[in-house]
């Protein structure tokens, strides 16, 4: 079989591959950005990260592609589809993808234009403008600017991944008849990443219109300049994205935080994956790229200006404009703490349940800080994987061993894209006296606990909170997660135990309550869903509700196309990746799988199963992906209070009757909304009057 026949083959498949899933979730988070019910600056939000995704996903997941067919892997995954051919679906979708990106994008500039706020080139402004740009240039800009002219003497320089770049063709000013017939010089030029992507031009006299330049339109309007006795006959911009995945050499490195920073380093030089180019690049320049990063069938032509991200600071920032924003969330502190002044005796008394970003992240932080502070409190441990530029909880953790408490911390140092800042935090906890941990060999941390421990009276008690999202009070205002506070004894003797599994050579164990990966949480749900499938065969009520991010791993797969086959009804609430195809006779025909993509990232693991009756109900940190099943410490916490699990459930059923921003995948891999709108639900509207419904 040839290659170009390889690469057109259709593959027939009972399962979504992964990828190509995944550029269907990036489709939809595009068709927040078209979607004209929404305000324009968070259609705006939407098409920003659209390019965010697509970065890190060109910079892991395709550059993974690549390196199994450099390694010459020809064989299917379980979704049929070889390296090649997958290679080749990627990037013919990803190209779809991106063209209609910058349709979308003109179609909003276009909008903003309607609102008095303009993206203007330096012929659109007058005499006054104009000079205080060029002074801005002059005072500001120029100085930070380093132009790399390319030749003998001086090779190629380094190019970072996501940076962006001018490619910019020169001639001499003065040429004779033999100058004109040599190759022109080339050189490059970094937009520094350092000074803002989007330059506020002064506003014009007695006028509403709110104008703004690109950083690299004011940068070509001088850069002739820059080069003297040369004539500018081209520039434009470009961007290269490199291999991102570190290779870490766990085993053999005998101080695995130093091993990360070197390979920190070294992601700078990763291997070429994707050249992005200025519609319209001189050729000339175009081939001194394509020879030098050895990059011919990944290159993406685009029709305006690169790297969209920046739109997010811009949508955020821009002034004066609320009126096209969504009105802020007032976000409660939970009523279970609102009138007490201790919130462990809360905790003592019952076991409380917060949904972020409804309910404030506040209390996660006020938890513990307290702790710290309380001289009865004798530890804290806590499993961090991400955390904010500016964390309050570090800073508690600090001062909690300033202070002689016993404070343990695992923090993960693979998180990917957070590794430096999870170094700078390790650091800081470690000169305060915490004793760090980091993570362990061939496996990630991503469970997300926090154990505090407190001497009463002559007994030892153990404060627990689980969570489904990270510790992070940045992310916590914007991502949908949920925490389960508990002083369940079982609950806390679990994360005892879990602690000192992770920090020393503790066995894994037969837990009381929870379970945990890569030792057993698998085989955990597939229990449970083998015990619905004994329900559903008997006669007994028989039902699985499961909320997560990604559904990718083929045995749990395989188990729920079983379970369907039983006769048990499945509901699959899955944000991003879902390689199980839905409603296929014979197959899948009891599983529906809806996706929700709205003003939060939907990020909570929720699973509910019906029991025959006797529902369970679950948080977790894990989704039923292979990495975070075999490859990661994960944990599934169960929710024990009657009230609490009604509150998950009422969260899921939100979600599944959602026909405003949920949308149901379909049997051919392609998702539709709702068509029956008769009555409109918004589940994350609905949520955020959790103050109301929490209480009822």
């Amino acid at each position: 079989m040839t290659n170009q026949t390889e690469h057109n083959q259709t593959v027939h498949s009972n399962y979504i591959n992964r990828d190509l899933s995944w550029l269907e979730f990036n489709k939809r988070v595009l068709e927040e950005a078209q979607d004209d019910s929404s305000p324009l600056l968070e259609r705006i939000k939407f098409l920003s990260i659209v390019s965010s995704n697509f970065d890190e996903f060109m910079s892991v997941r395709v550059a993974g592609i690549r390196d199994l067919i450099k390694a010459e892997v020809t064989k299917p995954d379980f979704t049929g589809h070889t390296p090649k051919i997958l290679y080749d679906k990627v990037l013919r979708e990803a190209q779809k993808v991106v063209r209609e990106q910058y349709q979308t994008y003109r179609e909003l500039r276009r909008l903003l234009t309607d609102e008095n706020i303009y993206f203007v080139e330096y012929d659109d402004l007058n005499a006054t403008q104009t000079k205080q740009m060029d002074d801005y240039f002059h005072t500001t800009v120029y100085p930070v600017l380093t132009p790399m002219a390319v030749d003998q003497s001086r090779p190629f320089p380094l190019v970072q991944s996501l940076g962006l770049y001018l490619a910019i063709v020169l001639r001499k000013a003065v040429e004779d008849a033999e100058d004109a017939e040599e190759e022109p010089f080339f050189a490059l030029m970094q937009v520094p990443a350092i000074l803002p992507r989007v330059v506020p031009v002064p506003q014009r006299v007695n006028s509403a219109k709110k104008e703004y330049m690109l950083l690299e339109h004011l940068m070509m309007r001088h850069i002739a300049s820059m080069f003297a006795e040369y004539r500018l006959e081209a520039v434009h911009g470009f961007r290269i994205t490199r291999n991102a995945d570190l290779t870490l050499n766990e085993e053999g490195a005998e101080d695995l935080l130093e091993e990360i920073e070197n390979q920190l380093k070294l992601r700078r030089w990763g291997t070429p994956i994707r050249l992005e180019v200025a519609k319209g690049m001189h050729p000339y320049a175009l081939d001194w790229l394509k020879e030098e990063f050895e990059i011919e069938d990944h290159i993406f032509s685009v029709d305006g200006p690169l790297d969209l991200s920046y739109l997010m600071k811009f949508a955020l920032s821009c002034a004066g404009a609320d009126h096209l924003r969504y009105p802020r969330l007032d976000t409660v502190y939970p009523h279970e703490f609102e009138h007490c002044d201790d919130l462990l005796e809360v905790i003592r008394e019952r076991d409380v349940l917060v949904y972020h970003p409804y309910e404030s992240f506040e209390a996660v932080n006020d938890f513990i800080c307290d702790a710290a502070k309380d001289p009865k409190v004798l530890a804290i441990k806590m499993m961090l994987y991400r955390v904010s530029g500016d964390s309050k909880i570090v800073r508690a953790l600090a001062e909690a061993a300033e202070a002689g408490k016993q404070v343990t911390v695992v923090v993960e140092l693979k998180a990917r894209f957070d590794e430096e800042r999870n170094i700078a935090w390790a650091r800081q906890l470690e000169r305060s006296g915490c004793h760090v941990v980091y993570g362990l060999v061939g496996l990630k941390i991503h469970a997300k606990v926090v154990l505090v421990v407190r001497q009463e009276g002559k007994t030892v008690r153990r404060y627990v909170h689980v969570s489904t999202g990270n510790y992070n009070d940045s992310t916590a205002r914007f991502y949908t997660d949920v925490g389960l506070f508990t002083a369940h004894p079982g609950i806390g003797e679990d994360a005892s135990a879990l602690f000192n599994e992770v920090t020393g050579y503790s066995a894994p164990r037969a837990w009381k309550t929870v379970s945990v990966a890569p030792d057993g949480l698998m085989d955990t749900f597939i229990a449970m869903i083998r015990r619905e499938k004994e329900h559903a065969r008997n006669g007994r009520s028989a039902y699985i509700i499961a909320k997560m991010n990604s559904l990718s791993n083929k045995r749990m797969i395989d188990e729920l196309y079983e379970a369907s086959q039983a006769g048990v009804k499945i509901d699959l609430i899955v944000r991003g990746i879902c390689s199980l195809r839905p409603q296929v006779a014979g197959l899948s025909e009891n599983i529906r799988v809806r996706s929700i993509v709205d003003r939060y990232l939907e990020h909570a693991r929720l699973y509910y199963f019906d029991n025959g009756g006797q529902s369970e109900v679950f948080i977790a940190s894990a989704d039923w992906m292979t990495r975070n099943l075999t490859r990661r410490i994960e944990l599934l916490c169960p929710v024990l209070d009657q009230r609490l699990q009604s509150m998950i459930i009422e969260i899921l059923r939100l979600n599944l009757n959602d026909n405003v921003k949920s949308r149901s995948l379909q049997a051919d891999g392609s998702y539709a909304r709702a068509n029956n709108k008769l009555i409109s639900l918004r589940s994350q509207f609905v949520a955020s009057q959790i103050s109301t419904w929490k209480k009822e």
